[in-house]
């Protein structure tokens, strides 16, 4: 799920993002949100499906994902495994061991 821009050129812009030409505006609407997940997805490589958050960020409330969190969501769309604030407070691992458990 992407949701609103951390590190904005016109808002709290890191050198990392400046070194890695991660630099983008914060959006000033859905359209433009859009635009900047789907560079992301194809930036990153991703092969999962994204979605985007809504500019009321509801999603981003809701499950307190900002600036980034891990999630796992079970088949019955229920939460199964939640990490702690990233991007220092998770650990991927973490996530990869609540997959295998609930494929159990």
């Amino acid at each position: 799920m992407y949701i609103r821009e951390a590190h904005t050129t016109d808002g709290w812009q890191l050198d990392s993002n400046i070194d890695d030409n991660v630099l983008f505006a914060l959006p000033k609407n859905s359209e433009e949100r859009t635009c900047i997940a789907k560079q992301c997805v194809e930036d990153l490589k991703l092969e999962i499906p994204a979605l985007v958050d809504g500019e009321e960020n509801a999603v981003d409330r809701a499950y307190s994902a900002w600036p980034d969190r891990l999630y796992l969501i079970d088949r019955d769309g229920r939460v199964a495994f939640k990490s702690e604030p990233g991007p220092f407070g998770f650990d991927p691992d973490d996530l990869r061991a609540a997959i295998a458990a609930s494929l159990r």
